[in-house]
This record gives C-alpha cells, structure tokens and sequence, in this order.
C-alpha cells in the first residue's frame, strides 16, 4: 500500500484538506493519507520545508509527500514533483523542497501534463486540481516522466548552516518553533557530544546541558539535546518562544566549557 502525507497550511476548519483527500481517493482509492501537519504558519514555506524534512526520514521507501504551502498560486512559478532518496514530493516550486533537492542524486520535474489534472484548474487551489490528483497517480505507479518535463532550475532556499570557529565556539541558529515553544536549533548534538558548554540566546546564558526537561527546576530556562538530535532550548512546563520573545532565525551560540 502506497503512503502519501499530507502537509499544508490551510487548517482544518474549511474543508480543503478533505476535500484534497477526496481527490486522491478518487483516484487512487487504496492509498493510505497520513496528515504530517496542516497548522503550517501561513505562507511559511521555509517552515514547511523543515518539517518535512523532520518527518520524511521515518516513512517507509516509496512515500509520497504532497506538500502545499503555496503564497504563488496562480502565478509563474511551476508546479512540480522531486525524486529524491527513496521518496518522492510534489508540489509548488518555490523552495518547499529545498533540503530533499540536496540529496546527491534528487531529481526535479515540472509538471507539464494536464492530463494528469482535474478538468478545470482553479488559479487558487493547485492542491486540489494539480498536486492532488499528481500525487494520486503517481500512487497508481505513473512515473514521474510521465508526469512532467525534468528540469535543472528547482527553487532552492538560503537556508542556514551551523559554523565551528577556530577558538571553539559554535554559532547556530533556531530553524524550528513547536507548538510547546520549544526553540530547536541546527546545531547537531554530535558538535557538542563529550563537553561542557554554555549557550546564549536572546542575551540569557544557560551553562550546561540538561538530559531532560525534568531535570531542571519548573519555569526555569534549558538547554538540551532534543528529539531531532540538535541543540534545543526550551522551558520546564513553560514555553521558550514566549519567554525569551524569539522565533526562528534566532542566533544560538554554544562556548566551551573548561
């Protein structure tokens, strides 16, 4: 059975989801639909990018990511698919699919084949008469040179990369907010294995780093490894976005400790 996931930023109050559902099934009716998320911050493409970079690693060979969090609907920019790894995603072209595209043997098409669309293509809602019914087939084994032209150019985002300076300090940045405010950096918890560091964001400092949220006083500010294997700060039983009045983009900074 084919798995195709679901990730938008429409929410769930009007209908827009199933209704994408509603196509794929129609199509391909034995598929398994797994909603990775749809509370995307509106129009937050590089959000979006970095949650499906978090989830795609744990989903089985040959699942399809139909991601939608499109602010150029009806515009210029191309609908398109990527093959990348073992998986493949569809979607607008607009840097949604930055991190799957750094794969070393990604591949990128422009789907150019209305015959794989619904009839009649609204200039607001590609995810129901472009990605929807792409994906769907896609699901039914259509390849993806069926489905559109391979193109050289996909949009890629400037998305930040964690640096080591020469005097050992580690400068990162937060790439992700969830919904507890907890702040996950880009800072890979193999850079700091072994020592003792003090971190500093938003001008607080927090020495040392915590095993668990547990482990540190109620309300009181930590920094630890998280679930995604990177630095992450955040606040026993409270939230370090509102705390600290940060979101992503935030510099992190990790010193040695001696």
């Amino acid at each position: 059975m084919t798995i195709i996931t679901l990730t938008t930023d429409f929410g769930l109050a009007d209908g827009y989801v199933g209704i994408m559902k509603g196509v794929i099934l129609g199509i391909a009716p034995a598929v398994c639909l797994v909603d990775l998320s749809h509370e995307i911050a509106a129009q937050d493409v590089r959000q979006a990018a970095c949650v499906l970079a978090r989830a795609v690693p744990y989903f089985p060979a040959g699942t399809i990511h139909l991601a939608v969090v499109d602010p150029g609907v009806g515009s210029q920019r191309r609908p398109l698919l990527v093959r990348a790894g073992q998986a493949f995603y569809v979607g607008p072209d607009n840097g949604l699919f930055t991190l799957a595209l750094a794969e070393p043997v990604a591949q990128a098409f422009e789907l150019d084949r209305p015959a794989f669309w619904r009839p009649a293509v609204s200039r607001t809602f590609h995810g129901r008469d472009i990605f929807a019914p792409v994906a769907a087939h896609l699901a039914t084994g259509v390849p993806p040179e069926r489905l559109g032209r391979p193109i050289a150019d996909p949009v890629l985002l400037e998305l930040p990369r964690p640096t080591r300076h020469p005097d050992g300090h580690i400068a990162g940045q937060v790439v992700y907010v969830d919904r507890f405010g907890n702040l996950v950096s880009d800072v890979p918890a193999a850079w700091v294995a072994g020592g003792r560091w003090r971190c500093e964001i938003a001008g607080r400092q927090i020495v040392g780093l915590s095993g668990t949220y547990a482990e540190a006083a109620p309300g009181a500010l930590v920094a630890l490894i998280g679930s995604e294997d990177t630095v992450e700060i955040a606040v026993r039983d409270g939230s370090a976005a509102a705390r600290l009045g940060v979101r992503e983009g935030e510099p992190v900074l990790l010193w040695p400790m001696s």
